[in-house]
């Protein structure tokens, strides 16, 4: 006898403020990751948009607002430009290592701190350390995290500036979510994690990173237009634009 596939099921939430644009209403679909299918499905749902979160697969499903764009990052076509060069120079007495989920230690107070400066009143303000680790540890598909201390021989040594939790694809790097000490803003952290998960990136050959959703008119999600070229999901799939954002 064949063994039956086993199927996900997918389920679709309540409408809820939008978090980006006021105004709006959000609502998402979303299916669980478990079983030996499950770094197999999460490969398949980031090619489709769907964005991880612990052990949850999700994307957008608004009736009324298709501004939730899945983006992601040709890496070897990636224009390093001269501000770009500039924050990795900026940047440069940093030191990153890989570990997994349980071998953080120290990460929550840097994420409270994150979250209470930079999203304050979104919907991670509340986030206990257990929710924190289940986050970094869900163990169904093959993550890391990279994280970044100052170098040894450098002023505050061994002190930690940020972290980016990083999901492995067959294609790519996922950036599942990021955070950064606050008062490292004016060296632009936040924008190295990125340029240095692209790095990260062709240095495992890969060919894509995934940077989750651009929201247009979203002040904390606008910021992803910057990296450029890079490849955006619609109706007809994957399509690569090179076209800036005003006032990026």
């Amino acid at each position: 006898m064949t063994a039956q596939r086993e199927f996900p099921q997918f389920f679709i939430t309540a409408a809820t403020p939008c978090p980006y644009l006021p105004g709006q209403v959000e609502r998402k679909v979303f299916t669980h990751l478990g079983g030996p299918l499950a770094l197999a499905l999460n490969n398949q749902l980031s090619h489709s948009g769907f964005r991880r979160s612990q052990n949850i697969a999700y994307r957008p499903f608004c009736e009324s607002c298709q501004a939730c764009v899945s983006v992601r990052v040709p890496v070897e076509k990636f224009r390093w430009s001269r501000s770009f060069r500039r924050v990795m120079a900026q940047n440069a007495d940093l030191s990153t290592e890989l570990l997994s989920g349980d071998a953080v230690c120290d990460h929550y107070p840097l994420f409270r701190n994150y979250i209470a400066t930079r999203h304050g009143g979104g919907g991670m303000a509340e986030m206990s350390e257990a929710d924190f680790a289940a986050m970094i540890d869900c163990g169904v598909v093959n993550s890391r995290i990279a994280e970044y201390r100052f170098a040894p021989d450098r002023p505050r040594a061994g002190a930690l500036a940020g972290a980016v939790l990083l999901d492995l694809l067959d294609d790519g790097l996922s950036m599942v979510y990021s955070y950064f000490d606050p008062a490292l803003a004016r060296r632009s952290v936040g924008t190295f994690l990125v340029l240095d998960t692209i790095r990260r990136a062709a240095r495992l050959g890969l060919e894509f990173v995934y940077l989750g959703y651009w929201v247009k008119g979203s002040r904390t999600m606008n910021y992803k237009a910057r990296y450029l070229p890079q490849q955006r999901l619609g109706a007809e799939g994957w399509v690569e634009t090179d076209a800036a954002v005003p006032g990026w």
